[in-house]
């Protein structure tokens, strides 16, 4: 355990984990509105933030970690944007 996060901030992190995932839960039993993956993805967002910076203990951690994260979350980007760019210029492109 980090001696710079107490136990009571873990069991509050999980507590809000918690409550997300029956959020989530919740979510799948209203019917399907307009927003309704953009909430999902939001929730989902909010957890992984939560896990990566108290439970990874990325909060407390060096400059070179941050980094990393950073770089990866930069690879990402550029996939999704590629598989989105092809995905969109499908219908356009017909040999």
């Amino acid at each position: 355990m980090n001696s710079e996060t107490s136990t009571t901030t873990y069991f509050v992190i999980y507590f809000a984990l918690v409550a997300l995932t029956l959020a989530t839960c919740g979510l799948s039993f209203v019917p399907h509105f307009e927003w309704h993956t953009s909430v999902g993805l939001a929730i989902a967002s909010a957890k992984v933030v939560l896990i990566a910076l108290f439970f990874m203990h990325l909060i407390s951690s060096t400059r070179l970690t941050w980094l990393a994260l950073l770089s990866g979350l930069l690879w990402l980007s550029i996939l999704i944007g590629l598989t989105l760019a092809d995905y969109a210029t499908r219908a356009v492109l017909s040999f």
